[in-house]
């Protein structure tokens, strides 16, 4: 992926400071230790509905969430596996694929004091996880029973066999633990946790004033004695992403991450003192710029007018403008940081108006007296700016090939209610997150019979009984090279038939005062505890 000059200066600046700390430790001076205590402000630019990653994983629910609510493992830069153990300390997997053993953290207390159990783990799992969660159900759908031998093992049973190596890359984002005395009476839905988790996590959730802030305050109960260092964490809702780098200058915000700085303003702002760009910490959350597409439009439906859009689509010029060259051009649904699945020997569909137009005449949309073909109806999601250019960029793509394409912007609630329930929508852009596997968050944009209401799912009705051979074959097959070997095949078959237009992929900048310290040393980092997160006073 590439990278902004800003950012490889300060990636220089920071190896550099690297360098300089060892030659200070080399000769006996001591780095500044950990100060305990002090308050952090963060930039939000969105309320969640659910703050439920059991039921709604996602890095917008994540961002707060992740804080309160832990997994079974989490993501390293160290360890076997590139995992960190959470509320697990040891996994395995048996050799026929039909269970997965998990030893659990003793000690460990929900933050209304009761004990964290095994119980839990199965309960999340059989009742959150497999049936409600956007990631879980499709990981999860063989999970047949948890076991509970005893407190502190949970052995989940599969009634096909069900890769390890897939189980294993998907703790950190699928296995959100939630209290089963919390949750086993009533309907899981509806439940006030959804919107005042109770976790296990190193903050407790303290408040949310809607269009304000939400406030998490220090788990003093934390099962890790010296962490967490934060008194508190606020999150401050800034819906204009523009507000951000203001705010940070002045200091009523501390960090800004999810480029919510816009990506215009890193190079002013890199040059106002004591204020840290980074872009580490989002290795294992790399975005991909989508469109999707509503396969119930009769014109969608077409192949060719799916080719044709693909072909209007000028990737350069989206990475450089739009992106400010913070991404790279994709060539499928796996993207190219991922060096054991990823292919390029996938269909490419160059930029080239006269092809597209060739392909849209073909496919008998002619252009009538005013230069149109037909209409659609094109949603940018609002999560972030590039989104929303990309959008804007998307109209006038399409108009040059006849095309008319209405754009509906709606905050983050309507957007994902009108593409992922209601199916209103022709085209959107989705910028959906690749998590290390093909099977987690990837293979749910396309495969067919997902019901209503599943975010960042193939909700355009898109349905190819091949591709959902494939899909299921590679989810049951035990072998990794055989496993890579067929979502190299997934990669193929998406690209042959686009169901979806896979544009760019991208990962994120984080910008915080200098005072904050411990920022991006995992690689999920946006998303993870930030219990060791602590500010120079």
């Amino acid at each position: 992926m590439m990278i902004h000059a800003v950012s490889r200066r300060r990636f220089l600046a920071g190896s550099s400071l690297l360098l300089a700390s060892g030659a200070m430790l080399k000769f006996g001076f001591a780095q500044s230790a950990p100060q305990r205590g002090g308050q952090l402000i963060v930039a939000a630019d969105s309320e969640p509905r659910n703050l439920n990653p059991a039921i709604v994983a996602s890095n917008g629910v994540f961002f707060i969430a992740s804080k309160v609510v832990e997994p079974l493992a989490e993501a390293s830069f160290e360890g076997p596996d590139g995992l960190a153990p959470r509320l697990a300390v040891s996994w395995s997997g048996a050799d026929d694929g039909l269970s997965a053993t998990f030893k659990l953290r003793e000690g460990v207390t929900w933050h209304d004091g009761a004990p964290f159990t095994s119980q839990d783990v199965a309960f999340s799992a059989m009742n959150l996880w497999k049936p409600l969660q956007n990631l879980g159900r499709t990981i999860f759908k063989d999970l047949e029973a948890v076991d509970t031998p005893d407190d502190l093992t949970a052995v989940f049973r599969f009634s096909q066999p069900t890769p390890f190596q897939l189980i294993r890359n998907a703790l950190p984002a699928v296995t959100s633990v939630v209290p089963k005395h919390i949750y086993e009476e009533g309907d899981i839905a509806s439940n006030p946790a959804n919107l005042q988790p109770v976790g296990t996590g190193p903050f407790k959730f303290a408040e949310h004033r809607p269009g304000e802030y939400y406030r998490l305050v220090r788990n003093d109960a934390y099962w890790a004695d010296d962490l967490p260092q934060l008194d508190e964490i606020i999150y401050r809702v800034l819906a204009d992403r523009a507000a951000a780098a203001g705010a940070l200058e002045a200091e009523e915000i501390q960090l800004a991450a999810f480029s919510m700085v816009p990506l215009a303003d890193l190079a002013r702002i890199d040059q106002v003192d004591d204020i840290e760009i980074k872009p580490e910490g989002y290795e294992a959350l790399t975005y991909q710029l989508v469109v999707e597409i509503n396969h119930r439009r009769r014109e969608l439906a077409d192949l060719r007018v799916r080719q044709a859009i693909a072909h209007a689509i000028d990737t350069d010029f989206v990475v450089k403008t739009i992106f400010l060259g913070y991404a790279s051009p994709a060539t499928g649904p796996v993207p190219s940081n991922d060096p054991q699945f990823y292919t390029p020997d996938v269909p490419t569909y160059p930029f080239d108006v006269a092809r597209a137009n060739t392909l849209l005449d073909e496919a008998g949309y002619k252009r009538d007296a005013n230069g149109t073909r037909f209409s659609l109806k094109l949603l940018p999601a609002p999560y972030f700016n590039e989104t929303r250019q990309f959008g804007a960029y998307l109209r006038q793509a399409l108009a040059s090939v006849g095309i008319d394409a209405e754009i509906v912007n709606n905050d983050a609630a309507a957007h994902q209610k009108a593409v992922y329930t209601d199916h209103a929508f022709d085209l959107a852009v989705a910028p959906p997150v690749y998590r290390g596997d093909p099977a987690i968050s990837t293979t749910i944009l396309v495969q067919s019979d997902l019901p209503a209401g599943v975010p960042f799912s193939n909700q355009g009705g898109y349905s190819n009984p091949e591709m959902d051979a494939l899909i299921a074959k590679a989810a049951t097959t035990l072998d990794p090279g055989e496993r890579v070997a067929l979502y190299k095949q997934f990669q193929a078959m998406v690209k042959a038939d686009l169901p979806l237009i896979n544009v760019a992929e991208w990962g994120f900048i984080t910008v915080a005062r200098s005072s904050v310290q411990n920022i991006g040393n995992t690689p999920r980092w946006a998303v993870s505890n930030w219990a060791d997160t602590w500010i120079n006073t």
